[in-house]
């Protein structure tokens, strides 16, 4: 009777795989970005030669404190970190020349540094954005570059950080 022919299976040819992973890894190498920012990204004011030096009176600085194991000292008094933006906004609101004199330790714990930092920076962003809306009706995000200046110029950022030192005992 009739035989049935063996038939050979069908086969994927492997021979071009190694030159598509080739091109697919060369794809995402090229395509991907590396995210290579490290560090604080602060804004510092240009450098003054023969700079005069002014003295400030005591009343019109607040000095804030962190200790090598996080404690955050407002004044030589204890503060927790989420108080910090709102005993800022209420001094700034009652010292318009207010300097926030900022110095930490060398042991400093990083993230308390940073933590501090943004809540500095929540309590001037705060008082810019109520100013403007007091102002000109609108947030400061909405607002014209003309607004911004006047803004910013109206609600300075005064922020000193101290050199840190190092921690006694």
């Amino acid at each position: 009777m009739f035989r049935k022919k063996k038939r050979p299976g069908a086969e994927i040819s492997s021979s071009g795989l190694a030159d598509i992973s080739f091109l697919l890894l060369l794809f995402f190498l090229v395509t991907t970005t590396i995210d290579v920012d490290t560090g604080i990204d602060l804004v510092l004011p240009p450098w003054v030669d023969n700079a005069e030096q002014v003295a400030v009176k005591s009343d019109n600085i607040a000095n804030l404190l962190v200790n090598e194991v996080g404690d955050v000292l407002l004044d030589e008094k204890i503060i927790g970190v989420p108080q910090i933006k709102s005993e800022m906004i209420a001094r700034i609101k009652s010292n318009p020349k207010l300097i926030i004199s900022y110095k930490t330790v060398r042991d400093t714990p990083y993230k308390i540094y940073i933590d501090v930092m943004d809540q500095l920076k929540l309590a001037y962003t705060d008082l810019r954005q109520e100013y403007s809306r007091e102002k000109f009706g609108v947030p400061m995000d909405q607002a014209n570059e003309d607004q911004i200046m006047e803004i910013r110029r109206a609600i300075p950022q005064r922020i000193s950080l101290a050199e840190p030192t190092q921690a006694e005992g």
